[in-house]
């Protein structure tokens, strides 16, 4: 008879903020201007996160060696082109569908996840965001109550 063993939940309790972002900027936009304002340096990650086959997310990332940190913004929705080949009046045209990462946050454009040892002042970061032209609002999310917290895992 084998052993069982269970891995428990606190062994993958990361200590990172989230921060939700509403803006109607491009996502290279969006990092140029948190780069201006945060001193960061993300760049765009040479993979994207794939969660299945057609669905993925691109991401930015920066490893801050000095406070020991790793940034990472990531686009919360993906709209891929699915032909669905039916034989209506508008059959010939593409029909678009969008996938969340968050589903719960359905309506934030990005998130800003900050993965340190000690989480940091994280109201500073929200003020410093809110002070680039085009985002709507920014805000902290308490990441230990969401259900889809495993697609935050990368």
């Amino acid at each position: 008879m084998a052993a069982i063993h269970k891995i428990s939940e606190d062994f993958f309790e990361d200590s990172y903020t989230l921060i939700a972002l509403h803006s109607s900027l491009e996502d290279h936009a969006l990092v140029y201007a948190l780069n201006m304002c945060l001193k960061s340096k993300l760049k765009r990650s040479k993979d994207d996160l794939d969660i299945s086959k057609d669905i993925s997310f691109p991401i930015f990332e920066w490893k801050d060696i000095a406070h020991d940190a790793i940034w990472t913004l990531i686009t919360n929705y993906s709209i891929k082109e699915e032909n669905l080949g039916q034989e209506d009046l508008f059959g010939n045209e593409p029909s678009y569908r969008t996938h969340y990462l968050v589903p719960e946050y359905r309506d934030v454009d990005y998130f800003l996840k900050v993965d340190m040892d000690e989480v940091g002042d994280c109201e500073t970061i929200v003020r410093e965001i809110l002070k680039i032209p085009k985002v709507i609002t920014a805000y902290t999310v308490d990441n230990k109550k969401l259900k889809s917290k495993n697609n935050l895992i990368f």
